[in-house]
């Protein structure tokens, strides 16, 4: 399937997320409760963007991006609401960055030329080493100084608000992870003494659809959702330069390993994405491929089928040039 210049179909798709986008921080607006607020109703009287009396920058700009409040972590959503917005969250951020991939074909980047980094053990961290084994520090004028200028610098990195961006990278599977087993209350064994005088533990109450779930996180992803839709070119860009550092990374660990093969050393393997899609289903898609022809089943939602499009546009710009053979 050749796909040509998909401007307009990814502009088409960019706005469609963007309305399920709005759906979604609509429904955390009239979810938003207190942290251990349980009464029916709670909800509401939060919401997700800024109100009259703020700054009129901030309405300006939260009116323009409509995700760009103060987000408060003290707030909590429903269980039920929680789920059910993280369950169209995850395939509008995986259509969100196949979209990027595909608007990222054909972006050259030119890199600097590579500078191997020289590490410089961290005089902080050997303080901190030489102090848990209990032994005195002396330091030189030198390097106190340079003590005192390094933790200057980490305590201005934790002060520092922290943006969030959307991630570039699908999340990949460990094959090797083994999965917890869980047991329900009512099926783990009630022997709670040898003695017939131990008070008696009720069971825990079962998980409810109304328990509060803190929802800061979720609206940071929103919040780096809507930011990426906004700034599809600029997350493009970052993209192909993420691509051209990876091809250059990957092309000196095969040099390396040549070198290494040829000299009879044993060269350290270091772990490289060869792609930033995952193989097979994307996330939180259901449709595992796009067929424009295939009838519509019923669970699947319009964020799947932009979801499966974008993902075939997507590994149609990762693949390479293909040579004229005729």
């Amino acid at each position: 399937m050749e796909y040509g210049d998909a401007s307009a179909t990814i502009e088409r798709y960019r706005q469609a997320l963007k309305h399920i986008l709005l759906m979604l921080v609509g429904m955390a607006e009239m979810g938003f409760c207190k942290v251990g607020a349980r009464e029916p109703g709670a909800g509401g009287q939060f919401t997700f963007f800024p109100q009259k009396g703020e700054a009129a920058s901030r309405l300006e700009q939260a009116e323009k991006s409509k995700l760009s409040p103060a987000l408060n972590p003290a707030l909590t959503l429903p269980r039920h609401l929680y789920r059910a917005i993280l369950l169209m969250l995850r395939p509008a951020e995986s259509a969100a960055r196949r979209l990027i991939i595909a608007a990222a074909q054909g972006i050259v980047v030119t890199l600097p030329p590579f500078r191997p980094r020289k590490l410089k053990p961290k005089i902080s961290d050997t303080v901190a080493a030489m102090r848990r084994l209990g032994l005195a520090v002396a330091l030189s004028r030198e390097d106190f100084a340079r003590y005192e200028a390094e933790r200057k610098a980490a305590e201005r990195r934790t002060a520092r608000p922290r943006g969030q961006n959307l991630s570039l990278l699908d999340a990949l599977k460990y094959p090797f992870r083994i999965r917890r087993k869980y047991v329900p209350a009512h099926a783990v064994p009630r022997i709670r003494s040898l003695t017939d005088d131990a008070p008696y533990v009720p069971l825990p109450p079962p998980p409810s659809g109304d328990d509060p779930m803190n929802a800061a996180k979720l609206t940071l992803r929103l919040d780096a959702l809507g930011q990426a839709l906004d700034d599809l070119p600029g997350q493009a860009q970052r993209f192909a330069r993420w691509k051209a550092r990876n091809d250059a990374g990957l092309q000196r660990d095969k040099q390396a390993r040549d070198a290494a093969a040829a000299s009879g050393k044993q060269d350290s393997v270091r772990f490289r994405r060869f792609s930033p899609l995952r193989r097979g289903r994307p996330p939180g898609g259901r449709l595992p491929r796009f067929d424009p022809d295939a009838p519509r089943r019923k669970n699947i939602r319009e964020v799947d089928e932009i979801l499966a499009h974008a993902n075939a546009m997507a590994y149609y710009a990762l693949e390479p040039p293909r040579r004229d053979t005729s």
